[in-house]
């Protein structure tokens, strides 16, 4: 009838989802390879090749096996909601370019969990009891900002919350912490059940642990999760994938494409808590991590000797000042795996000719969660011919396969697994 609409069965939206998303991979594969072909002298006359078929293998995508509620960290903005409340806190709608952002709440997003959204209710709740204004803009002035919860699948949850010191003495932040921690230890924010609150001064965007440190209000300090037969400690700024039954799927995808032996050196290079490395540990010989964030290479520390792993090492620092040195270290006769797991902003150019120069490592799994920008140029470096200027002088890898894992549903995204051998 006219003016009614089909409803769609759900299984069918969701392998309508996952087919678009295939497709998606399916092309940024495509034009990876032209430019691969082009860089050894193949003659493409277009930036896709018109042939559809790929050289590498691409694997169907591994479905979450969570679908809604998965995120186990969200960050919530604060900023001027749909009634020009400038204390509302949840995600920004809009564009910026078109001046008509507002913050909504995250009740009606399928992927934040209710507990995320109860805390952020909360917040919410709280600030607009605060005489103190929220820093909407740095240059403008105001104090609250962000809230990141983090949960596990136990149950437990942390939050961490942003505040812009401004020109407040150390005794007015004092008062500032207390009444927030009253406030969610005995006040109405008793109703989320926290097991630790964090604050953090911030002057900036963004800060590290060692640029303002995390400040522990009350309750435990970190957060654990059982994973890959694994007990993980998670400090609060530590990277962990947000969606942990993907991850085990993404994590076991990882070792599967690594082949490794007793007889194989492990490198995990940006390696956060260092659960890749970790969960491999027993088939491998020794498994060397490298991270940038202290807190992190704590953890993953801390997880190898609860776990009773003792043939794994931990650096701290950025991986283009750390993996020439530690590569040095090792025999040339040993065979070196490389797992690579970098931010959006992919690998330092240093990272990728250390990687190619160093004849040991004969396998590479490239996880990729935007393949991108840096990232596909990092991946044209290590296919593409030996080039002195560039000091790439190793021989270059070749993309084998590609399986892409669904980390996250109810959106287009995917982590993207790719198998580099030479």
């Amino acid at each position: 009838m006219a003016g009614l609409k089909r409803r769609v069965p759900l299984h069918s939206l969701r392998y309508f989802i996952s087919m678009v998303k295939f497709a998606a991979q399916k092309k940024i594969l495509q034009r990876l390879e032209s430019y691969i072909q082009m860089l050894n002298g193949v003659s493409v006359t277009t930036a896709v090749p018109k042939s559809e078929r790929l050289s590498c293998l691409l694997h169907p995508i591994i479905p979450s096996p969570v679908i809604n509620g998965y995120r186990n960290k969200s960050t919530f903005s604060v900023n001027r909601g749909p009634d020009g409340n400038p204390k509302t806190v949840g995600f920004y709608l809009g564009t910026w370019r078109d001046g008509n952002v507002v913050c909504v709440q995250s009740n009606h997003l399928k992927n934040i969990p209710e507990k995320h959204s109860q805390v952020a209710q909360y917040y919410e709740v709280f600030l607009r009891q605060s005489p103190l204004e929220p820093c909407l803009v740095f240059h403008e002035g105001g104090y609250w900002r962000e809230l990141t919860v983090r949960t596990n699948s136990q149950g437990h949850t942390m939050a961490i919350i942003t505040f812009h010191p401004q020109k407040l003495s150390q005794e007015e932040l004092h008062v500032q912490k207390e009444i927030v921690k009253e406030f969610f230890i005995r006040g109405p924010g008793a109703a989320c059940g926290l097991t630790s609150l964090y604050f953090q001064e911030s002057t900036m965007t963004r800060c590290s642990h060692q640029q303002s440190p995390y400040q522990l209000l009350f309750g435990e300090p970190y957060i654990f999760e059982e994973l890959l037969s694994l007990k993980i400690r998670i400090s609060p700024d530590a990277f962990f994938q947000i969606n942990t039954a993907g991850a085990e799927m993404l994590y076991r995808t990882v070792g599967e494409l690594t082949g490794v032996n007793s007889d194989t050196i492990l490198l995990d290079i940006c390696c956060g808590t260092g659960v890749i490395g970790l969960s491999l540990a027993q088939h491998t010989s020794r498994v060397l991590g490298i991270e940038l964030l202290e807190q992190a290479v704590e953890d993953a520390r801390w997880t190898a000797a609860f776990n009773g792993i003792t043939n794994s090492e931990f650096h701290t620092g950025q991986a283009e000042k750390i993996l020439p040195g530690l590569l040095k270290s090792k025999e040339d006769g040993q065979s070196i795996v490389a797992v690579v797991n970098p931010a959006r902003a992919g690998l330092h150019y240093k990272v990728i000719q250390a990687i190619r120069n160093f004849r040991a490592i004969h396998t590479l799994v490239f996880v990729s969660c935007k393949l991108h920008g840096e990232s596909t140029r990092n991946v044209i470096e290590l296919c593409c011919p030996p080039d002195p200027a560039k000091k790439l002088l190793g021989e270059p890898f070749v993309l084998q396969q590609a399986v892409p894992v669904d980390l996250f549903p109810h959106t287009p995204h995917c982590e993207l697994v790719l198998l580099f051998t030479r």
